[in-house]
């Protein structure tokens, strides 16, 4: 099974399972993860689920689009490999993928 791991700013690691399909933001909140919030529900409307991506992973689960833009471009710890995590639908193929929380979302 394909894992992602998620890192608090402070360094608290938190392991979930990827369930091919959903968004990564689901697999966050399914896995009480904490700092993902995902205030609306997955309309890219909100920045609570806000992550930064491992450069490493970048290419691999691609750029962010133009509703993440309007969104990322508000936000002051927004990062060159920052994402919505709503807008991220996970593939068995992300397995090892590791993402960090900001401190604050918005």
């Amino acid at each position: 099974m394909a894992v992602v791991t998620f890192v608090s700013h402070d360094g608290e690691t938190h392991a979930a399972s990827l369930e091919e399909g959903q968004s990564l933001m689901q697999v966050a909140t399914n896995n009480a993860v904490p700092g993902i919030d995902g205030d609306c529900g997955g309309e890219a409307a909100c920045g609570t689920c806000h992550v930064i991506v491992d450069p490493r992973w970048s290419d691999r689960v691609g750029p962010s689009g133009a509703d993440e833009e309007q969104m990322l471009a508000m936000n002051p710890e927004r990062e060159p490999t920052s994402r919505l995590s709503c807008q991220m639908v996970v593939s068995e193929a992300w397995d090892g993928l590791t993402v960090r929380l900001p401190e604050f979302q918005m």
